[in-house]
């Protein structure tokens, strides 16, 4: 069972470290990188200790590479599995996407086709990395710049049948619909309406940036407005679910992430009243 959790919290990155060993921040939880951690002691380390003292932590995967033909890397699941006894977190996610062939990692969150032949494969390798761990993952749909021809459903319809079939959780990245919705051409409302949102234990927030022909996830502005009024749709949808800032590149002092984190609050909020 996956609990259920409905507080506010942002990323932890570096910047603000001092911030959180030297002062109670306004934040209901944290969620961490967990490759940056998957070390054995170190300064790093000693840091997420202290703070996971004063919160609850997510740790979120960018190379777990859950799309993988070649199956899972052992080592890898052992040191997160590691982490995972040492921290207890709230959450364990990584996403929707492949990055590593023959040894080979790209250290890019590349796409799927969403096939049955996928599906089998990534539901394979999704219950093998909760094997591993001892609990269910959440899983993030991703930012896309391409898309297949040998599609036979569409990435939401993907994610269902992904969670039905493996107990899995979703991490729904609200910023991530938005830019695949604009880079593709369809509609992000029809996309929030088909996934299964019962299954939906976290949210991101985030900015992109704009390319020469398509919207890039880049994580480096602040949550622009269609992704707050996607964000405003889909919250009243759902039961208690985690909401964060996420910010990976040009991060900002921590008191601009608050105040995005106050929106979010508010916003959740406001919408969770209504739909009681």
């Amino acid at each position: 069972m996956i609990p259920r959790f409905s507080g506010f919290g942002i990323g932890l990155r570096k910047p603000h470290y001092d911030a959180f060993l030297s002062s109670d921040v306004p934040v209901d939880f944290v969620e961490v990188i967990s490759e940056n951690f998957m070390v054995d002691g170190g300064n790093p380390k000693r840091i997420l200790h202290v703070v996971r003292e004063r919160y609850p932590v997510a740790l979120h995967g960018v190379s777990m590479s859950l799309g993988s033909a070649d199956g899972l890397d052992n080592a890898y699941l052992l040191r997160l599995r590691s982490l995972v006894d040492e921290v207890d977190p709230l959450y364990v996610s990584d996403h929707l996407s492949w990055s590593r062939i023959e040894g080979f990692n790209s250290h890019d969150l590349l796409p799927l086709p969403y096939t049955q032949e996928a599906l089998i494969l990534v539901s394979d390798n999704i219950q093998r990395a909760q094997d591993a761990l001892g609990r269910a993952i959440l899983i993030e749909n991703p930012s896309t710049y391409i898309s297949y021809a040998s599609d036979e459903v569409t990435e939401w319809q993907f994610l269902d049948e992904l969670c039905a079939r493996t107990g899995c959780g979703l991490l729904l990245d609200v910023n991530n619909v938005f830019v695949s919705a604009t880079n593709h051409g369809f509609d992000p409302l029809a996309y929030l309406n088909g996934i299964p949102t019962d299954r939906v234990h976290q949210i991101h927030l985030a900015g992109h940036s704009h390319g020469k022909h398509l919207l890039i996830d880049t994580h480096d502005q602040p949550v622009p407005t269609a992704v707050w009024d996607l964000y405003a749709h889909i919250v009243g949808k759902l039961g208690p679910v985690a909401t964060m800032i996420e910010r990976d590149d040009a991060i900002p002092p921590l008191e601009e992430l608050l105040a995005e984190l106050a929106i979010a609050r508010q916003l959740g909020l406001r919408k969770a009243r209504t739909a009681a």
